[in-house]
């Protein structure tokens, strides 16, 4: 029996979808972090390749034959590392991304990204590389950005759709925050909260004015690109109404077009040629819909807030200089404290989908200076992050910490990018 014959055997069930979110229910209060930055040339301050002698590929290997760790591979390339729970990947352009186990406590997290840096910054500066903290590579465009030798890239970079899809994935940087939950109602709830407070929190942390070298006049060049991205997979996963539940998740994902399917050794090409609702229902030449080919689906979906068995909340421009740590507490003070948790959502809930959905391009332009209903959401920002800093303080973890980078720059009306 070949492959496919043995695979046509099997039939998905739409309660497996569900599940992979069900079982993501658990009672721990852990914070997630995936840290992106640009590897820039020091000499010709333009973004270091993967490829040569000097590259970021050797960089890896250097890293990977002093600290010990496995490389993640794409066919024969050297695509990230692995050891244990923590992860150094790639981004297609070469962004190199740090996604640490999580953690209950903040300063763990940083201390593990200190760790890491200690060990990979001599090795960067011996290849004349430096990791810059910004949302988007202030001096090379994607034209001159050599795409990563990896399968998937590829294969994303011909489908992906909209007139900022190559700056997306080439130019930019950010930082992504995983939250945990327990129960279906839990999850919704944060879920819903996430999405209301992301244009907020997109604007707090804009820090991307500048891209090929002169000023954009935007504030976050990289939410720009992210709203010119395959609106089909990007944006908001769903209205997030009042009681919605996994199956709204599910079902917004089965409409979504298919890129590709792994097949042992190799990628099937879908193209967008079905969604995986169709794809489920009568499968694609010969191969039907595996729980793997869910997975990968679903990671292929690029929304403001993401549901997998965590909540990843997405939108947030890569910062430094401390700044980076006041993004994973700033939602650790608000989804895990059920008073703030109600309190933000009161304070947010009055305004409609259609509001928050419009505030989206209003922030990548003016941060916190955009409007909402004829008022700077700068008051907001501030009220978020005042909300958080109390649910902290009340915490004794000495956690608030974290959040006076963020606080200092609200009171100057300032976003990153403005320093």
């Amino acid at each position: 029996m070949n492959y496919c014959e043995s695979k046509a055997e099997e039939k998905l069930e739409y309660n497996q979808l569900l599940e992979e979110f069900i079982l993501g229910c658990k009672t721990s209060k852990k914070i997630g972090m995936e840290y992106e930055r640009i590897p820039m040339n020091k000499f010709t301050n333009q973004v270091a390749s993967y490829y040569g002698e000097y590259g970021v590929c050797e960089v890896l290997r250097e890293f990977a034959k002093i600290d010990n760790w496995d490389y993640i591979l794409d066919e024969t390339n050297i695509i990230g590392l692995k050891k244990l729970h923590d992860t150094i990947t790639l981004e297609p352009g070469c962004q190199i991304e740090l996604s640490i186990e999580p953690k209950e406590l903040i300063r763990d997290l940083k201390k593990r990204i200190e760790e890491i840096d200690n060990i990979l910054n001599p090795i960067l500066e011996e290849f004349g590389i430096k990791l810059i903290n910004r949302g988007v590579s202030p001096t090379t465009t994607y034209k001159h950005i050599r795409l990563l030798p990896k399968r998937r890239y590829k294969l994303m970079a011909n489908y992906l759709w909209g007139i900022l899809s190559d700056v997306m994935m080439r130019e930019t940087a950010g930082i992504q925050v995983g939250i945990d939950f327990s129960s279906e109602e839990d999850a919704m709830r944060k879920f819903r909260v996430a999405n209301l407070m992301m244009p907020f929190a997109t604007a707090m942390y804009a820090n991307s004015k500048y891209r090929g070298g002169v000023d954009t006049g935007y504030k976050s060049f990289r939410a720009l690109a992210w709203l010119n991205t395959d609106n089909e997979r990007c944006g908001f996963a769903t209205n997030f109404q009042d009681g919605m539940c996994f199956k709204d998740y599910v079902d917004n994902l089965l409409e979504t077009p298919m890129i590709f399917i792994n097949r042992e050794d190799r990628t099937v090409n879908l193209n967008g040629r079905m969604t995986f609702k169709q794809f489920m229902k009568k499968g694609f030449e010969g191969f039907n819909a595996t729980i793997e080919d869910w997975q990968l689906h679903s990671n292929l979906y690029f929304p403001e807030v993401r549901l997998r068995n965590f909540i990843e909340i997405r939108n947030h421009d890569c910062v430094g200089g401390g700044l980076e740590y006041s993004i994973p507490a700033l939602y650790k003070g608000i989804m895990y404290s059920k008073s703030a948790l109600e309190e933000v959502e009161g304070m947010l809930s009055k305004y409609s989908f259609n509001e928050i959905n419009e505030l989206r391009y209003n922030v990548s332009r003016y941060a916190t200076g955009a409007k909402l209903r004829k008022n700077p959401i700068l008051g907001i920002c501030k009220e978020l992050v005042e909300i958080a800093y109390y649910s902290l303080k009340t915490q004794y973890e000495d956690e608030e910490k974290f959040l006076e980078p963020i606080i200092d720059l609200l009171k100057k009306n300032k976003v990153p990018c403005d320093i």
